[in-house]
């Protein structure tokens, strides 16, 4: 039971450490690449971009995509300076709002897909940006980003071959979490 609880404190503390404004920088690849497996609310929202995309279009890399090139700009964007005003909750909402569109299976037209998770990534990115020093970093960051949405799009195909509720359910779990991420 310690272990239990011990371990819900470490979830619970994780997604602070993705965030802007934190002393630390990393300039590493192997830094980079590691820092969006680091915040929860990053994970969530980069799986749920693979996962809805699958339900979204036939072209399942587009959102993907959008959002890694994004996320670059906003990482680039903080790097130089310029800072996006409510980063953290734009970022808490994001991950609310995708939960919702995987789980309402929403379908928008592509361009709208595309620009409505590329507004999402810059907030992403403005909060990685100012703790990636290097560009070898943000390529690390860029890397794992697109290795989480492949996974979202991995499961997303394993669980349209199964019962819809599935991905109903998966996207109704990462929409509380984002609730849980804004209220917290």
């Amino acid at each position: 039971m310690r272990t239990l609880i011990a371990s819900l404190f470490l979830f619970v503390a994780l997604p602070a450490f993705a965030h802007a404004g934190h002393a630390v920088q990393t300039f590493s690849f192997m830094d980079g690449f590691l820092h969006p497996f680091t915040g929860f609310d990053h994970m969530l929202a980069m799986f749920a971009v693979g996962l809805w995309s699958v339900t979204t279009t036939k072209k399942i890399w587009l959102a993907p995509v959008c959002f890694a090139v994004a996320l670059l700009i906003g990482a680039l964007l903080a790097q130089s300076g310029f800072a996006l005003p409510a980063v953290e909750p734009i970022v808490a909402a994001s991950v609310f709002l995708l939960g919702l569109l995987v789980m309402t299976r929403s379908h928008f037209p592509e361009p709208a897909m595309a620009i409505l998770v590329a507004g999402f990534a810059l907030f992403h990115g403005a909060a990685h940006g100012q703790e990636l020093g290097a560009p070898v970093a943000l390529a690390g960051m860029v890397l794992a980003t697109l290795l989480l949405h492949c996974l979202g799009i991995a499961v997303g195909l394993q669980l349209n071959s199964q019962s819809l509720w599935w991905q109903r359910f998966a996207g109704a779990g990462i929409a509380l979490a984002g609730v849980g991420l804004a209220v917290g």
